[in-house]
């Protein structure tokens, strides 16, 4: 179910496989105004279902004179003039046009990555008022043009030289080489704000508001006025406020399911049940961790770990739905990077493509330090157990009403139905649980461990004061054992390691810097209250190059 409305001012966004595709998203949403990623290869009849009032163009990891590099949907350029409809190409997005149009690129001289100077030339529309100043800009290309197509003017060099934007004021395009949606570049959001309100003259018309009042009516059109709807809660806050909109939907016809697998976090299934009566959801709790773990036994793949548990679920709900007499409809908290990191190149109605996808190993002609190429440009990351796990032969129609939202668009949302604050600020926890925090085999002895110290360090963030600065905390069991001495034993103890990041919206996140006196004192407590770990170690990868979990 699509967040889209074509009573919205819209942005059609045509991704060629960049790192940085939702981040574009995400600024352009931020600036009040509806953004829809379409894979680069969508046809041009896709997009004009959206009657963009602009478009932009991504970055991407292929070069444009390679063969069989990505290209702009046939037809497009004449569908462009003929509605003189204002196109941003940003980074191989820029190159594409040059290429399209009749330029020239080629590969630079010298690379570009990482922040550059950028000056912007006197009199350029793109650059007006305090833009023409300048300023420091992401960078992150290998090729570069070298001669523009006729009509267009250079308007900005890097300090290396190099053209770093263009524009054709009469056709209304326009070409940056560096990335205005990175934090790396100085006024990059209004840069956009510019692009987008100014020059392409859209009104900011799309809120968190707009989303509500617009999904209760998909969900009452969807579901007739006598039928039920199951709803799976799972004790975190996408599913909490699904569950909210669904009920201001249907009502009484919702009834809630919260299934215990055996791989919550420590007396997890108390704590969330308290707060779901504080949202006034029927809710049902069904303990099917035996269920689960047996399943699982054995099992150490966690693409194998996701699929079943994906599957698992759905067989509790079909049959907790025949105690409900609800057969026909499931509600998950399904997210935007969910879709996005389990599905190459998604529609809009199934949204999102590579902007999740891994850093390769070298660098492609176009964007320095993405992965793609192909006819869907990006990779498929994991497979989401609510996206990729679901077994194909699933009796439920999903209603998905978050499924074109980030996690902090989920949040004011959730603001917007009165849900408590305190489960809104509650750390992103993942469906399958402690199953993808476990590497390798999952045994009760493991789950038992990793709760204990899990708990002792998100109780030490809270005590500190730091749980609020944090996007998501937790601990990893790792497969291996470590020698170490207690007393004066030698000990072959387990080890487990701790991870905490920085993040808007999970697409992108930064390690958290506790100050090590810190990360002693909780290293202690571990080693001296969880019998059977010796040894503590802290995750220091950003997301890219690692993502979030680690599995």
């Amino acid at each position: 179910m699509s967040t889209h409305s074509p009573s919205h001012a819209t942005v059609v966004i045509l991704d060629y496989g960049s790192q940085y595709t939702q981040l574009i998203t995400r600024r352009v949403r931020e600036l009040g105004i509806l953004s829809v990623i379409l894979p680069g290869d969508a046809s041009l009849e896709r997009v004009k279902a959206l009657a963009p009032r602009a478009i932009i163009l991504s970055g991407g990891p292929n070069s444009v004179y390679d063969p069989g590099a990505p290209t702009l949907p046939e037809g497009f350029v004449e569908y462009q003039a003929a509605g003189r409809i204002p196109v941003l190409g940003i980074c191989y997005g820029m190159q594409l046009l040059v290429r399209t149009l009749g330029g020239q690129v080629g590969r630079a001289h010298k690379r570009e990555y990482g922040r550059m100077e950028v000056l912007p030339s006197m009199g350029s529309q793109l650059f007006s008022g305090p833009l023409s100043q300048p300023f420091q800009a992401g960078m992150s290309h290998g090729d570069e043009t070298q001669e523009m197509p006729g009509g267009f003017k250079c308007v900005a060099k890097s300090a290396a030289g190099a053209i770093a934007a263009m524009e054709n004021t009469s056709s209304s395009m326009y070409g940056l080489q560096f990335h205005p949606e990175v934090t790396h570049t100085a006024s990059g959001k209004e840069l956009l704000r510019h692009f987008l309100c100014d020059l392409s003259r859209i009104t900011p018309d799309w809120d968190m508001g707009s989303v509500l009042e617009e999904q209760i009516q998909k969900i009452r059109a969807q579901v007739g006025p006598s039928e039920r709807v199951l709803c799976a809660l799972s004790g975190g806050v996408d599913s909490a406020v699904a569950a909210a909109l669904v009920s201001r939907a249907v009502g009484d016809r919702l009834h809630c399911v919260f299934v215990d697998h055996g791989l919550l976090r420590f007396k997890e299934q108390s704590r969330v049940m308290e707060m779901f009566k504080s949202l006034g959801l029927s809710v049902t709790c069904v303990d099917a961790s035996a269920r689960f773990l047996g399943k699982l036994a054995g099992v150490s793949d966690p693409e194998q770990k996701r699929k079943i548990i994906g599957a698992e679920f759905i067989r509790v709900f079909e049959e907790e739905s025949r105690k409900f007499d609800a057969t026909g409809f499931l509600v998950q908290g399904t997210l935007y990077p969910d879709v996005v990191e389990s599905s190459p190149a998604p529609a809009m109605d199934a949204p999102g493509t590579g902007a999740g996808a891994a850093p390769g190993a070298g660098m492609s002609g176009g964007e320095v330090g993405t992965s793609g190429g192909g006819k869907k440009h990006s990779h498929t990351i994991k497979s989401h157990h609510n996206v990729g796990g679901l077994p194909k032969d699933m009796k439920f129609k999903l209603i998905e009403p978050l499924r074109d939202l980030f996690k902090d668009e989920v949040r004011e949302l959730g603001k917007r139905l009165e849900v408590p604050t305190d489960f809104l600020q509650r750390h992103p926890f993942p469906g399958p649980g402690l199953a993808v925090r476990i590497i390798g085999e999952i045994t009760p002895e493991r789950v038992a461990v990793l709760q204990e110290v899990d708990e002792i360090f998100i109780q030490s963030i809270k005590e500190a004061g730091l749980y609020g600065e944090i996007w998501q905390a937790f601990a990893v069991f790792l497969p291996v054992r470590s020698v170490g001495v207690q007393g004066d034993g030698r000990t072959h103890d387990h080890v487990v390691a701790l991870r905490a990041v920085t993040s808007s919206d999970g697409m992108t996140a930064d390690w958290y810097p506790f100050d090590p006196k810190f990360l002693g004192k909780v290293s202690a407590r571990i080693c001296n209250e969880v019998r059977g770990v010796g040894r503590v170690v802290y995750d220091i990868s950003s997301k890219p190059p690692a993502t979030i979990e680690w599995e």
